[in-house]
């Protein structure tokens, strides 16, 4: 299922945008959520409590006080991996947004063929990070994390956290299961730790640090993960 967000501050432009958006994905036979917001500030403050739910979002350009370019900037900063596309209605705007490494522009209102390939490029390029990103459930919420911005896991029990700088994550899982699904530039320190190498700073016989975490390291993964996150530093 495709995560849509849409930014504008004027109601039936969302309506109309989300109308034509919904007949595009019904022609691909795509499923999609749809997640609305009136400003830029508002969509902001979702996203501090909300990153890594939404896969494309489609800003206006002239919003408020917080117009589509700065609002992505803001967005661009939290979520890198997030795909944006700008909405204007002046086409001496439409250059602006590629500062932000925006996937496209539409002038209102939007074409048909212009959403098919908005919609195809954005396809390609969430699939492109596949191998860039790690994707997890808890409930009814998927979440898209870019594995660069991973500190670590740790589990408990039947649940596994995902720990970023920004936020955590946590869902059902084993976490034999989430270190296969990571690969090689995760080491495991710990039955309930696994971290991403290039994430730790320091290390020692019995501990690694990770800014201002320190994370134990067990005796059974001593010499396997020392030897691992040292080749990894000396790579780095």
């Amino acid at each position: 299922m495709l995560r849509i967000g849409i930014c504008d501050d004027i109601q039936d432009a969302r309506f109309s945008l989300r109308c034509a958006l919904e007949r595009a994905l019904e022609r691909r036979k795509t499923k999609a959520a749809f997640f609305e917001f009136s400003t830029g500030e508002r969509l902001i403050r979702w996203m501090e409590n909300h990153t890594g739910e939404l896969d494309l979002v489609f800003l206006d350009m002239e919003m408020g006080d917080l117009d589509g370019i700065e609002t992505a900037q803001t967005l661009r900063a939290a979520d890198d991996g997030l795909q944006l596309v700008f909405v204007t209605g002046y086409s001496d705007r439409v250059f602006d947004g590629y500062s932000v490494g925006a996937l496209g522009y539409l002038m209102k209102p939007p074409k048909p063929e212009q959403l098919d390939d908005i919609l195809t490029r954005a396809a390609v390029a969430l699939f492109k990070d596949t191998d860039k990103t790690f994707i997890c459930r808890h409930g009814d919420v998927t979440y898209r994390i870019l594995t660069k911005n991973i500190l670590y896991f740790v589990s408990d029990r039947r649940q596994v956290t995902c720990v970023t700088l920004r936020r955590s994550y946590t869902f059902y899982g084993k976490l034999d299961q989430v270190e296969k699904a990571v690969g090689t530039g995760f080491v495991r320190i710990h039955q309930r730790y696994l971290v991403r190498a290039a994430a730790v700073e320091h290390i020692s016989n019995n501990e690694v640090h990770l800014g201002d975490t320190v994370l134990p390291v067990s005796r059974s993964c001593q010499q396997n993960a020392m030897l691992a996150l040292t080749r990894a530093t000396l790579e780095g």
